[in-house]
């Protein structure tokens, strides 16, 4: 496991520099970055809705939970559904929203397709100040592939159940791994979600070794329990080799370890990592750092839709991470962001209340 850096120094014209303690060495290193953080991760666009939980049964979905689906599904469940809203998504992509509104300098890796779901995934993102360079799909190549899509089902105690089409998604390799925009990012944020297909495990590995490579921090979102039981070996081999800081929920650490024991997890996740994030819903989180626990507590609202809970989690605390905040301020900023988008329905803020808060 690399070591974590901490330590920024801001206020350069030309950019933040950031200073990283390199392992055995006695020195640091500085390091211009142009980016704060950048994302890798599944491009979606989401389509919300709420149902009861009877819908769920009937469509033999487990609540709370994602599903991939094929493209039939897709359209068998949406025209079942009332839609509500239909809006760019995609775990890593709700992350850097909320991280640009914090004011981080924030790019973005994903597939979409040349489609009008593509076009308005793009816009969304350059509207938010994200960078997004990667070149959408070729449909020639790919049978014509739509950009992928996510019926996110919302129940009325605010639980949301997801059924995904991956599309686009399923064809991001090594090829979409940019050395350029990695090497110019201060946190490489990697979307569990996107770790199914072999291809994209692969391009984390070549994503986390140019990041190390030229000095750069890689996190990793563990994204949904049933995830991580599909790939449990290869997120512990990317963890304990790869990962310089971990974000999970209880269920996703708790599946990682194969336990339903959380303080079992965390004596685990004490012995793979040097940092970690673990969220708790209603009873907080726990930061995790050089062997050293800090509880963190959450911050009341009204549950209206946990869709994006985690995602707005992470990009509080990387926000956090990289303006200096102490890690008790990390995670205030963290349970602020997921306290926010917990209080209505979707994954992208509605308030600006990290400006309210002097951010």
């Amino acid at each position: 496991m690399l070591p974590v850096a901490l330590f920024m120094a801001a206020g350069y014209p030309k950019g933040r520099y950031f200073y990283f303690f390199q392992e055995n060495a006695s020195v640091m290193t500085v390091s211009e970055t142009k980016y704060d953080i950048l994302g890798i991760g599944n491009a979606i666009t989401d389509i919300l809705a709420h149902v009861e939980p009877a819908f769920l049964e009937q469509q033999n979905l487990t609540p709370g939970s994602m599903t991939l689906i094929d493209a039939d599904r897709a359209d068998a469940l949406t025209a079942n559904l009332k839609t509500e809203r239909v809006m760019g998504g995609g775990s890593a992509a709700n992350t850097c929203v909320v991280a640009a509104q914090f004011g981080a300098r924030v790019a973005y890796l994903g597939k979409v397709a040349r489609d009008n779901a593509g076009e308005k995934f793009t816009q969304d993102l350059r509207e938010n100040g994200i960078t997004f360079p990667s070149a959408p799909l070729d449909g020639h190549v790919t049978d014509n592939l739509p950009t992928a899509r996510c019926v996110v089902m919302v129940t009325p105690d605010g639980q949301r159940t997801m059924a995904t089409y991956l599309g686009a998604c399923t064809h991001f390799t090594t090829d979409d791994v940019l050395e350029e925009t990695i090497a110019a990012s201060r946190i490489v944020y990697l979307e569990g979600y996107l770790f199914d297909p072999p291809h994209a495990q692969e391009a984390f590995r070549r994503a986390a070794t140019l990041a190390h490579n030229n000095g750069r921090q890689v996190a990793l979102s563990l994204s949904d329990p049933f995830c991580v039981g599909r790939h449990r070996e290869a997120f512990l081999d990317l963890v304990r080799g790869h990962i310089d800081i971990l974000f999970a929920n209880e269920d996703e650490i708790c599946a990682l370890y194969e336990t339903e024991d959380f303080e079992k997890a965390v004596q685990h996740t004490l012995q793979d990592t040097t940092f970690a994030a673990l969220t708790r819903s209603g009873l907080g989180s726990v930061v995790i750092h050089d062997g050293q626990m800090t509880k963190v507590d959450p911050v009341p609202t009204q549950v209206v839709d946990t869709t994006g809970a985690g995602d707005a989690y992470a990009a509080g605390f990387l926000a956090g991470l990289t303006t200096g905040r102490t890690l008790p301020e990390c995670g205030r900023l963290a349970s602020v962001a997921a306290s926010e988008i917990i209080s209505h329905v979707g994954a992208r803020p509605l308030s600006n209340i990290w400006q309210e808060m002097g951010f």
